[in-house]
């Protein structure tokens, strides 16, 4: 949630602020703001709403000056509006801020006068903290020494000073931060994409860092629990990043580009794991002996969560792993016993998500084994994990998690198998037939795409609803549950969903006239009970939309008709969860269309939750 930018350079900086904060917008936000440095003093534009409105005003008030910062934000304290718009500044400094201050009303009683206060925010008090002790005559950078320690919270923040051209000051506590390096240049931001058209040189702060930047490099500090600093070095990277990679090329919108870059990111992951030559898969090694771990803990939230629950079903059912899965804000709070030689595995698409960080870090206290599945190598989850899957989506703009999700998915049946694998229960024989089922998904998730227009057509009848249920069972039990969510993400219309069984246990009550549900349904063992499921929620006039392949298709009609169906290729149970992921994506896409929402920024929601 929300985005940060900062340049110290030597061209116009506010086109490049600009710049930057579109590469952001995924993140999702509500207002936007920029300042920066004009003849010694803090000039800033800020506005609600869309970044269009920001670029009104600066096409009304033109913004000079080659030092400036940027933000978008997702409002915490104080409803989306000018006033409460980042950046927030004094006469003598401008901050903008990620995250929260939670002893902000605290502060706010120690700067004193309540005049000073312009906005509804825990940001602004920062500023007159700082700006307090500039007055006291300290410099920029005692002023924020003397600032660190009195703040409780998350926050990564960038600060400009009036009369220092030369100068940026960063930090970060819970909430990610980057350092990009230039020729004579220097920038923050919030992430790699970020920086992108600027520098492929990146520094990742790390917990408790702050940094005073100046056109010829950073100086790193360390705030310790004692709150005195001290000079740390860190490692500058090269980032894989770059511009080219988040465009929408022909696309409509990011989601939809994203649903349909699946076959290749599904490939390239299982590349990094697979030889389907062989048939065999092999992962980095992993600083636990799989056949000695008494008990898998996941823990992920939203979608993430969701492939974990799969993930959950694969581990037990191949490697015969007792295995858990919890959204990461219940793993910690709940105060989970996790048992002595235990692996704890964290799946999120940022690797930023604050819930699931700090499951992490209640999970290492306990003696586990930390394992994570992300998208963004140097991320915190990732640099804080023992040891590190990637899946290989590339950056994904659309705020609902449609290729990350289905990657993840991928990475977590590579990792059963080698679990089944170390653990003597899985033969040869299985191992390559689920090597090669593997192989095929890329292939037939490019076959399931050919069903868009068609499903675009099934949208018509969502549409139009108030309520929309998903149902499967065993491994289809999550991908309703994936499904549902992606319908209130993009749609706002309410969707629920089950495991199948549970229906005549509470659900099939609200099953009526013209209802939908989405029912997935591969052939296979569970599906003449998911078939009696459906002629039960037809007789009572439920619109049934039904994902099967031709073997139960044709079942399907001997025993009564659903409303619309989905044909998908016949493949292994082991991976049909990947290939049913993706009808529901387009069903929630296509619905969200025609409803005319902001696919790919939803209202309320952020790419990257990284606050509580």
């Amino acid at each position: 949630m929300c985005g940060i930018i900062g340049i110290l350079g030597k061209q116009e900086a506010a086109p490049r602020l600009m710049d930057g904060l579109k590469r952001l917008e995924y993140r999702g936000y509500d207002s936007a703001g920029i300042a920066t440095l004009v003849n010694g003093r803090i000039d800033r534009r800020r506005a609600e709403g869309k970044l269009d409105n920001l670029a009104r005003v600066l096409e009304g008030e033109p913004l000079t000056g080659t030092a400036g910062i940027g933000h978008t934000r997702w409002a915490t304290h104080g409803v989306p509006n000018e006033a409460n718009a980042h950046p927030h500044a004094t006469d003598h400094v401008a901050i903008v801020h990620n995250g929260i201050i939670e002893n902000y009303q605290e502060l706010r009683e120690r700067v004193g006068d309540p005049s000073l206060f312009l906005s509804e925010t825990d940001t602004e008090v920062v500023a007159h903290l700082v700006g307090a002790y500039l007055a006291q005559g300290l410099s920029p950078e005692e002023a924020v020494d003397c600032t660190l320690p009195l703040l409780e919270g998350a926050f990564a923040f960038v600060m400009i000073f009036a009369g220092h051209h030369d100068l940026m000051i960063g930090a970060r506590r819970g909430s990610p931060l980057a350092i990009g390096y230039g020729e004579g240049e220097m920038f923050f931001g919030s992430d790699a994409l970020a920086l992108a058209p600027l520098t492929k040189r990146i520094c990742y702060l790390e917990e408790g860092d702050w940094a005073v930047v100046r056109p010829d490099g950073a100086t790193i500090r360390q705030l310790g629990e004692d709150g005195r600093s001290r000079p740390v070095e860190r490692a500058v990277r090269e980032t894989a990043v770059s511009g080219a990679m988040i465009g929408k090329g022909n696309y409509r919108h990011f989601m939809e580009k994203e649903i349909h870059e699946q076959p290749a990111v599904i490939g390239d992951t299982l590349h990094s794991y697979l030889n389907p030559a062989e048939g065999t898969l092999t992962l980095p090694g992993l600083p636990i002996d799989p056949a000695a771990v008494p008990k898998v803990t996941i823990s992920a939230c939203g979608t993430a969560s969701y492939a974990g629950m799969v993930g959950k079903y694969w581990i037990e059912q191949l490697a015969r792993l007792p295995t858990e899965v919890d959204i990461g804000s219940e793993l910690r709070y709940r105060e989970t016993p996790l048992p002595e030689g235990g692996l704890a595995l964290f799946i999120s698409q940022s690797g930023e998500t604050m819930d699931t960080l700090e499951a992490l870090r209640y999970a290492k206290r306990a003696g586990q084994t930390i394992l994570s599945i992300v998208n963004v190598p140097e991320s915190t989850i990732a640099r804080e994990s023992d040891a590190v899957l990637l899946t290989q989506a590339g950056p994904e703009i659309g705020v609902a998690s449609t290729k990350a999700f289905t990657t993840q998915l991928t990475v977590l049946a590579a990792l059963a198998m080698a679990f089944a694998k170390a653990r003597g229960t899985l033969d040869r024989t299985r191992e390559a037939a689920l090597a090669a089922a593997l192989a095929e998904v890329p292939g037939r998730a490019a076959e399931v795409l050919n069903h868009d227009a068609h499903i675009a057509s099934i949208a018509r009848a969502v549409a139009d609803a108030r309520d929309v249920f998903y149902m499967g069972r065993g491994t289809g039990y999550p991908i309703a549950l994936e499904g549902a969510l992606k319908l209130k993400e993009i749609s706002y219309i309410h969707a629920e969903g089950y495991a199948a069984g549970e229906m005549k246990h509470g659900p099939i009550a609200l099953i009526e006239e013209d209802v939908p549900v989405v029912m997935i349904a591969p052939s296979g063992p569970l599906f003449d009970k998911t078939a009696s499921n459906v002629q039960e929620m037809v007789s009572r006039g439920g619109k049934v939309i039904f994902l099967s392949d031709a073997e139960g298709l044709t079942r399907m009609r001997t025993m009564a008709k659903p409303f619309a169906e989905i044909e998908l290729p016949k493949v292994d149970p082991f991976v049909a969860p990947i290939l049913y992921a993706i009808p529901i994506q387009l069903l929630a896409y296509h619905t969200a269309v025609l409803k005319g929402t902001d696919v790919d920024q939803p209202r309320n929601l952020a790419k990257s939750v990284t606050v509580e």
